[in-house]
């Protein structure tokens, strides 16, 4: 299942091998246990060159990739990413985190990833259009609306998505749903672009009104890691329920309040973080004043932000480590939860486990697959309405997110002390609700199939 050279593949299987190790899901269902290595390969890895012309003239390649994981719960689904540091690791990583997420939507989606080691940055708008136009040369003969439908990620927004869908549509000669995160005009969702970072949040609700049942966002000092999407709409919408957004960063470094009792990000902040990131800007040529913020370079949040109630990794994988991790639980970080896809370490997520087990209310970390399975699950509800031939509106698909971000941590937090081996009457693991959680839906229906026996 992992070869050597796989080391964030390796990460993801670990982690879950683990988690459903030292629960009680084989002792109960037994046969499970033979879904672990089947699961674990994916049904299909397409790799492929990608050449193109850039402004000069001249002749560039990149390598693209799709990963095809699993369809047992229905087509692949999951996002595309342009990177310098795509590789098949990542992808594989990426793709099998979203087989579970998926199942965690309750929609029927299977899991796959994709990308190229493209680098969007620096690059003209004609540039892009060249490269998207070159790789969807050779992706659209392996996707479709039943078959598999990518959606953005890093480095692939909006402008992207639409080069892509005009390539796929002259290709194929078909406007069909095979793309989401589209333009309302021509096939997207209402709530698409902000579902990621809303649905996190609301996810944080249920995990404060589980807590401490009448409470809310409203009051809380809130830790953001990251400055694109996700973290945006979850900034703006912890300021909506009356929360204080207290960082943002990128990969250059980060923006943390330079005083305690300074105002947290405005809105009108956010916009201007907003701009910067559209143009591939870095997040230290925001015009912030200085007297409020203090801009710290290379350096990630979590050790610079002091005492804050929630943490929300948003940015990339890995972007906690297990110092920083013991540093947001001494700080008394009470929530921590993952916008960003598996954002903490092995060692950080020991450490959050451990203070959630060993400590009266202590901290309570929520898995990315579970806490950030909002954008996928309004990319289901986008394929829907494409299916359908209709448009919902911003309202319904709102309640519909919410729903869903609802359902999903009860079925967490319910699978979690369904199958927990631990000792202890505090706060249910939500890494173990996660894992088993999805795990269990994507194993009987692949049992279900035929796909092992």
């Amino acid at each position: 299942m992992v070869q050597p050279s796989e080391p964030e593949f390796e990460q993801a299987y670990n982690e879950l091998l683990l988690t459903l190790d030292s629960s009680t899901l084989f002792e109960k269902k037994p046969k499970l246990k033979k879904a672990l290595p089947v699961v674990s390969i994916p049904e299909r890895v397409i790799q492929f060159r990608v050449v193109w012309q850039d402004d000069t003239g001249n002749l560039q390649v990149n390598r693209g990739y799709r990963v095809q994981f699993n369809s047992a719960l229905g087509p692949y689904k999951g996002g595309l990413r342009f990177h310098p540091t795509v590789n098949l690791s990542i992808l594989k990583f990426l793709g099998y985190e979203q087989i579970f997420k998926n199942a965690l939507t309750g929609l029927a989606m299977g899991g796959g990833k994709g990308g190229a080691d493209f680098d969007p940055k620096g690059k003209s708008d004609n540039e892009i259009r060249k490269f998207c136009e070159a790789f969807m040369r050779e992706l659209s003969r392996h996707i479709g609306p039943d078959t598999d439908v990518p959606a953005g990620d890093i480095g692939v927004g909006g402008r992207e998505i639409g080069y892509l869908f005009g390539a796929y549509r002259r290709y194929r000669n078909a406007f069909e749903g095979v793309l989401t995160g589209k333009g309302i005009s021509w096939g997207g969702s209402l709530i698409r672009p902000e579902a990621t970072g809303y649905g996190l949040i609301y996810y944080v609700e249920q995990m404060i009104e589980y807590v401490n049942p009448g409470d809310s966002m409203a009051g809380k000092t809130v830790a953001i890691s990251g400055s694109g999407n996700v973290a945006q709409f979850a900034a703006l919408k912890v300021m909506e329920l009356g929360g204080k957004v207290v960082s943002l960063s990128d990969s250059k470094g980060t923006f943390v309040l330079a005083t305690a009792d300074s105002e947290g990000f405005t809105p009108e902040e956010i916009s201007q973080i907003a701009d910067i990131k559209l143009l591939h800007h870095d997040l230290s040529d925001a015009a912030f004043h200085r007297g409020k913020f203090k801009y710290i370079e290379g350096a990630r949040p979590w050790t610079h932000v002091g005492a804050v109630d929630i943490a929300l990794p948003c940015a990339t994988q890995n972007e906690v480590s297990g110092d920083e991790a013991a540093a947001l639980v001494a700080a008394g970080c009470k929530f921590v939860a993952e916008g960003s896809n598996m954002g903490s370490t092995m060692e950080a997520i020991d450490i959050f486990e451990s203070a959630r087990v060993n400590s009266p209310g202590g901290t309570w970390y929520a898995p990315g697959k579970a806490a950030n399975c909002g954008g996928v699950a309004v990319s289901g509800l986008e394929m829907a309405q494409n299916s359908a031939r209709v448009g919902w509106t911003r309202e319904e698909v709102d309640a519909k997110l919410k729903h869903i971000m609802m359902t999903c941590f009860l079925n967490c937090v319910n699978t979690a002390i369904e199958y927990s081996s631990e000792k202890t009457d505090g706060l249910p693991s939500l890494v173990k609700g996660a894992n088993i959680a999805g795990f269990v839906k994507v194993a009987e229906a692949m049992l279900d199939q035929g796909e092992f026996y």
